[in-house]
This record gives C-alpha cells, sequence and structure tokens, in this order.
C-alpha cells in the first residue's frame, strides 16, 4: 500500500465555503467510487477560520487542500486525478511515507477518535511544507527531524495528531522540492491563537518565551522559514484505512 499526497489549487478567490462544498459534497463522494483504500482531505475551508502561525507572502495564491489517498499502486492513481484535476487549476502529486508520530487518544491532549468518517475532525489543523535546509546531509537531517524536532515539539505543544510525511518524490517533473509534509491537529483555535495556549505557558511568559526559543533553535536547524508554507485546515477523514 501507498500514500499519495496531492496540493490542490482552486481558481483564484474561490470562497472558503465553496472549498468545502467543493470537496466534501462533490469531489469525496467522486473518490470514494474509486479504487482508493484510504482518503482524508485537509481543507482551508470556512471552518477553519484561523490565521497561520506563519502566513505566506502577500498576494500568494495558497492551495484549497491537501488530499491523502492510499491505493494499491500508485501506477493506477488516474481516475483519482481525474477528479481532482475537474476542479483544480493546479495539482501537484507526491509520493510519501506516513509516520504517525502521535495519534488520537495517543496524546495527552485528545480522546481517542470517536466521530464517524465523513464528519470534519473537532479542533483545528496546521499543514506545513517545507524543504530540506540547504547544505544539510539527508541523513543526519532526516535524524534531526524524527529524533529532536518531533520529541522537542510534542513536550512542548498541546498536540492532539501529529502526521510526518517524508516526501519520495513528485509524481511529475517539475515540481517544488518538499521533503515534508506536516500535519498537526491542536485541541481549538484559541490554542493556534494564543500563543500562550501554543506554548503550554500556562500563563508565565517566561515560559512562553523559552519555548518559542527552542522551537526556533530547532526549526531553523530544520529548515528555511522563507520558503516553508503553513495554512490552518479543517480535518476531514473520509475513508479510514482498514475501515
Amino acid at each position: 500500500m501507498e500514500k499519495l499526497q496531492y496540493v490542490v489549487w482552486l481558481p483564484e478567490g474561490t470562497s472558503p465555503r465553496a472549498v468545502r462544498e467543493t470537496f466534501v459534497d462533490e469531489i469525496a463522494p467522486r473518490l470514494l467510487e474509486t479504487d482508493l483504500l484510504g482518503l482524508t482531505m485537509d481543507l482551508d475551508d470556512d471552518l477553519a477560520d484561523v490565521a497561520a502561525p506563519v502566513p505566506a507572502p502577500d498576494g500568494e495564491h495558497t492551495p484549497a487542500a491537501v488530499i491523502s489517498v492510499w491505493v494499491d499502486c500508485y501506477d493506477r492513481r488516474g481516475p483519482i486525478e481525474d477528479v481532482l484535476r475537474s476542479v483544480a487549476v493546479r495539482l501537484d502529486g507526491y509520493q510519501v511515507l506516513e509516520s504517525l508520530y502521535a495519534d488520537y487518544g495517543r496524546s495527552p491532549w485528545a480522546e481517542p477518535r470517536d466521530w464517524p468518517d465523513g464528519e470534519r475532525s473537532p479542533g483545528i489543523l496546521t499543514v506545513a511544507r517545507f524543504e530540506q535546509l540547504e547544505g544539510t546531509d539527508f541523513e543526519e537531517w532526516l535524524a534531526f527531524w524524527h529524533g529532536h524536532q518531533s520529541p522537542m515539539s510534542e513536550a512542548i505543544q498541546p498536540r492532539c495528531r501529529y502526521v510526518r510525511n517524508l516526501v519520495v518524490r513528485g509524481l511529475e517533473p517539475g515540481l517544488p522540492a518538499w521533503r515534508g509534509i506536516v500535519e498537526e491537529a491542536w485541541p481549538s483555535k484559541e490554542h493556534v491563537e494564543d500563543p500562550m495556549l501554543f506554548y503550554c505557558a500556562d500563563g508565565d511568559p517566561d515560559v512562553m518565551s523559552a519555548n518559542v526559543t527552542t522551537m526556533l533553535e530547532h526549526v531553523t536547524k530544520l529548515m528555511d522559514l522563507g520558503t516553508m508554507r503553513s495554512q490552518t485546515m479543517s480535518e476531514w477523514i473520509m475513508k479510514t484505512v482498514g475501515a
């Protein structure tokens, strides 16, 4: 089984509500008619009205969705891409390796998942795409991401779920050279908007300052913040793998 992720752009000016209706009401049912084994949609919709911690440059046309599909073999992805291309003005597809570092019920910040497929997950998702930091050795970079960045961020942030996707390759030539696509779930929009909550500072400015400093020290060893892109999104698990 393989996981593919598609970064999807809709026409500029598409409203957040139209994003949700397009993907939840139209695209998801059509995708579920294909042979995919699992489907999750991260949507920049009207239910994720939260500013991103690291906003995109002014005027940049940002993606409307990150669509994750699980398939037997990526060679037979054509019907899936046909569905996505029917609404997309741009579609960037990647083959990835998933590490489910933390999940609902395995984090102190979230109970086990008790909502059905097709229902929006509670809270807010942040989805980041980033390149390998220039000048780093791949194995050392990967070991730092997995062995240092992941446990550090888990210790100082209220994360409900953390999905690490290591990009293996683009599905066509010329795509942006993302190395990581990371999906992180948070308990509420307030936990993303309020630095005291986002860094588990419990009202203590010294703790917040120390945690922010630690985060920046780690992040800047992992990625270039100038090329990284992060968005707040809604998570829609439409077909659980293995269900």
